[in-house]
């Protein structure tokens, strides 16, 4: 028996046969900045408050323009800095991996903060089930210094079936990653704007790995206008090229292939969903045209085919039918489902 089936605020998928704890790993935590001189500290300050200290704290500068050396400079040799031209978060990411030591890496956006006892209980649960690769905890949406909901609790943990569970959401938030397993399948895909977060971890469980969750809200994911991702047909669209990767890949096994087909499907029709949307408001000429797209998806649902097939005939009415049966894309709390971020 291991130490995790003691602790009740673990979620955790079937352990292998005679598994035995393990020791408690180290952790890189990696902070990607765009413009972000004025959130960044409040983020590093809470690595430095952290009962089990990180490894290391790396920033990645991404081409800012504002004065983030300055902003660093009170940390001292506590937080290393690399830069790189504006390439987005992705491509950061990939370079705040490549300068990384620990055997887990950990992002943390630069306007978000961890618990004091974040990494600490990421450790638990690492020593636990040594077997894991991917390791989280729930957090607290926060708008305007106000908790507004938990992660988890509109985007449930996947405790099975892990791999076609990541088709329909990005389960985890910020999560540690086994540093090796993620430069196994050649980090993140830095053609996304955005979704990076959910391609990664999509393919590192579709690659063998596990993941587990201490639910207890341990960071605070900070919600407004500038953090948000702004373009949310830019979100799904790269949605739509993270799963036709998937279902493209050689070798599935043909149920998964099936869940990716129809989960392709039922984001085609977000994503055509939203670009209606757009349009209406926009009163663009081509809105009746994406409303018509709308009504012939086949991944869309009934009741929304038909809005859309109403609303692109009755000009009169298209707002308010639009309104009342075309969906948006935006989730609980105002955000992307997935956590995905735009820099």
């Amino acid at each position: 028996m291991t130490a995790a089936v003691t602790d009740p605020h673990f979620r955790l998928p079937p352990a292998p046969a005679a598994l035995e704890p393990g020791p408690t790993p180290t952790f890189s935590v990696l902070i990607p900045a765009y413009e972000a001189a004025g959130t960044i500290g409040e983020a590093i300050d809470s690595l430095l408050r952290q009962t089990v200290a990180p490894v290391e704290i790396i920033v990645c500068d991404d081409g800012s323009a504002d004065d983030l050396t300055g902003a660093l400079a009170r940390f001292g040799d506590r937080v290393a800095l690399i830069a790189g031209e504006h390439r987005g978060v992705a491509a950061a990411r990939n370079r705040l991996l490549d300068a990384a030591t620990g055997q887990f890496v950990v992002p943390l956006d630069a306007d978000d903060v961890y618990a004091p006892t974040r990494l600490e209980r990421l450790g638990d649960l690492a020593r636990a089930r040594p077997d894991l690769d991917l390791l989280s905890t729930d957090a607290t949406f926060v708008r305007q210094g106000h908790p507004t909901g938990r992660f988890n609790e509109g985007t449930q943990f996947a405790v099975e079936n892990q791999a076609e569970a990541f088709l329909d959401r990005c389960y985890v938030i910020c999560p540690a990653m086994r540093r090796d397993r993620l430069l196994a399948i050649g980090g993140y895909d830095d053609s996304l704007r955005t979704a990076e977060d959910w391609d990664v971890c999509l393919r590192l469980v579709l690659d063998g790995a596990t993941a587990g969750l201490v639910d207890e809200p341990l960071m605070e994911y900070r919600l407004g206008t500038g953090s948000v991702t702004a373009d949310r047909g830019e979100t799904l669209r790269d949605r739509l090229r993270m799963l036709e990767k998937v279902a493209a890949s050689p070798g599935l096994d043909p149920a998964f292939r099936d869940a990716a087909e129809q989960a392709l499907a039922r984001h085609r029709a977000r994503a055509l969903a939203q670009a209606a949307r757009e349009a209406v408001a926009a009163e663009d000429p081509d809105a009746r045209a994406r409303l018509l797209a709308v009504a012939r998806c086949r991944g869309a649902a009934p009741r929304v085919r038909a809005g859309a097939l109403l609303a692109s005939l009755s000009p009169r009415r298209l707002r308010r039918v639009v309104a009342a049966t075309v969906p948006g894309s935006v989730g609980a709390h105002g955000v992307d489902q997935g956590g995905s971020r735009q820099r």
